[in-house]
């Protein structure tokens, strides 16, 4: 018997993120006085911020009635509820909510009086909750003064969104702030500092430098995605976030606020400063190392330089880094972060500065100095705001080998390790516009098998290659291509013409040949025999 499949009704909808923030977005595109992009975007963050907070909340009263009940107290006897949940106390890191910013409260507050009890609502959250002081633009909600039918309906629509429901979705917080970002923001490019590193990115990363203990950093943090997947890896792997110290840098206001509501929803703990600024102009973190950094700055960034810096303790013994783009200032300001004898970076550039002219002696010598350890040329069209192929760069303060992380490291001075994975573009992405393909979690696994395995004791460098994939190679050859580290100059080609066997070709096709002038003569002759059966005595030339 077949087995019978649930069939939409007319009219029903799938319950999605997508479904219900394209609705959100379609409401404030009506409604007056709805403001910019930005003020749209952070509207609507801070309701998702404020049903993910509330809904936390709710879980965490849930937990500690099942907890009473399993001790024999009775968690709605009146003098109980006073004891316990007039003032809760979360063991689990969850906020404990002042009554009027709970999501119950704010879900049940008639339409007319809405934009007050929100901002209400994040008032008395800044007020209580010195993790997230700051968080919130004071009037967010009461200086717009969406109409009431508006706002009830866009708060009804965020209702919806569940973690239950949407469990599924590793970061959910920057997953609204990436759709508002493609859906609204039409001239936001990763130029002007607008962006969001998708998921499967984030975790390549990860994976491959494995963030597991000590400091991370970030120094252009967006919205927290970096530390919320690379917390994900550590519980997966290790299991206890504490062991991860997060310090990062955000130079746009709305996103520094993002950032801080992100990190203190998953509990992670963090400095991200006292304020959002410049990396390059005002470094918030200046004189610290750290053992990590992973970072996706602006690609090919212009108008970062300031005449200030053109004497800044970051760029000494490399040079002062091309004012034109801001590629080689990001690659000197994560070096000058990294602990000197052990730290370890992942990020992303434009693939231009593989090659760039104007950071020639630059690039020369950090290859010089061993700083840099791997060169992974990533697929194209995995971003929303751009198609381009970007490049990850791994710099290694400590190439010299050891145990790291369990593993046993041989000497890699003087190698470095050279990947293209501009063919994987084999996962296209249902239902985007912009990000078109993806790495899954076997090639994710491959490029970091692939990575560590060349670190590892016993492993021939010299020798280590697959072509059109991966090889490592040399200081010396990369000399004589003029400091070059664009992949193409390293990893064979192969050229799959020259597995032809041209001999075997030929004659194939002789044949061929053969057989269909063969077949053409019968058909003449067939005809002509036909025609003169019939005696009109035609020939057929």
């Amino acid at each position: 018997m077949a087995k019978k499949t649930k069939t939409k009704k007319k009219g029903e909808e799938t319950l999605s993120l997508d479904n219900i923030l394209f609705k959100c977005r379609d409401i404030l595109r009506g409604a007056k006085n709805a403001g910019s992009f930005f003020e749209k975007r952070d509207m609507m963050l801070t309701l998702v911020f404020l049903r993910f907070v509330g809904e936390k909340y709710e879980d965490g009263v849930e937990r500690l009635r099942s907890y009473l009940i399993a001790q024999g107290i009775d968690p709605d006897d009146e003098k109980m509820r006073s004891c316990f949940f007039d003032d809760p106390s979360f063991a689990d890191g969850t906020f404990n909510l002042p009554l009027e910013a709970r999501w119950s409260t704010i879900i049940n507050t008639p339409a007319p009086q809405l934009n007050v009890a929100l901002d209400d609502a994040l008032k008395s959250i800044d007020d209580t909750t010195p993790q997230l002081r700051g968080c919130f633009v004071e009037g967010t909600f009461t200086q717009r003064a969406l109409a009431p039918n508006d706002i009830k309906r866009i708060v009804d629509e965020i209702n919806k969104i569940s973690h239950k429901a949407f469990g599924e979705e590793k970061d959910l917080i920057g997953r609204v702030y990436e759709y508002f970002l493609k859906e609204f923001a039409v001239n936001a490019t990763k130029e002007e500092g607008e962006f969001y590193t998708p998921h499967d990115v984030v975790r390549l990363i990860a994976t491959v430098i494995e963030p597991f203990d000590g400091t991370l950093y970030d120094p252009c943090c967006g919205s927290g995605g970096m530390f919320i997947q690379s917390a994900e890896l550590v519980e997966a792997k290790r299991g206890d976030i504490s062991r991860i110290n997060v310090y990062g840098q955000e130079k746009e206001a709305a996103t520094y606020r993002l950032a801080k509501m992100n990190l203190a929803l998953r509990g992670i703990s963090n400095n991200l400063g006292p304020e959002s600024d410049s990396t390059f102009t005002n470094d918030l973190h200046r004189g610290i190392y750290f053992d990590y950094i992973m970072a996706n700055p602006p690609f090919n960034l212009k108008g970062w330089w300031n005449e200030n810096l053109r004497t800044d303790p970051r760029w000494t013994d490399y040079g002062i880094p091309p004012e034109s783009n801001a590629n080689y200032a990001w690659i000197l300001h994560i070096l000058s972060h990294l602990k000197p004898l052990s730290g370890v970076a992942g990020f992303l550039l434009a693939n231009g500065a593989l090659g760039d002219g104007d950071a020639h002696d630059i690039r020369k010598r950090l290859i010089e100095n061993d700083k840099v350890e791997a060169i992974i040329i990533l697929p194209r069209e995995l971003f929303i705001t751009t198609d381009i192929s970007v490049t990850m760069w791994i710099l290694n303060q400590n190439k010299r080998g050891g145990s790291y992380h369990g593993r046993q490291l041989r000497n890699r001075e003087h190698e470095i390790l050279f990947m293209d994975l501009r063919q994987w573009t084999d996962n296209p992405v249902k239902g985007e516009q912009k990000k078109k393909v993806m790495l899954d979690e076997t090639q994710i696994k491959r490029v970091a098998d692939v990575y560590h395995q060349w670190q590892s004791d016993g492993t021939d460098g010299q020798h280590y290659a697959v072509p059109e994939f991966y090889r490592s190679v040399g200081v010396e050859e990369i000399e004589a291509n003029d400091w070059s580290l664009v992949p193409s100059k390293y990893i064979e080609f192969i050229d799959h013409d020259l597995e032809i066997d041209y001999n075997k070709e030929m004659t194939r096709i002789q044949q061929d040949m053969k057989e269909l002038l063969q077949r053409e003569k019968e058909s003449q002759r067939m005809l002509e025999e036909s025609f003169k059966g019939i005696g009109y005595g035609i020939e057929i030339v």
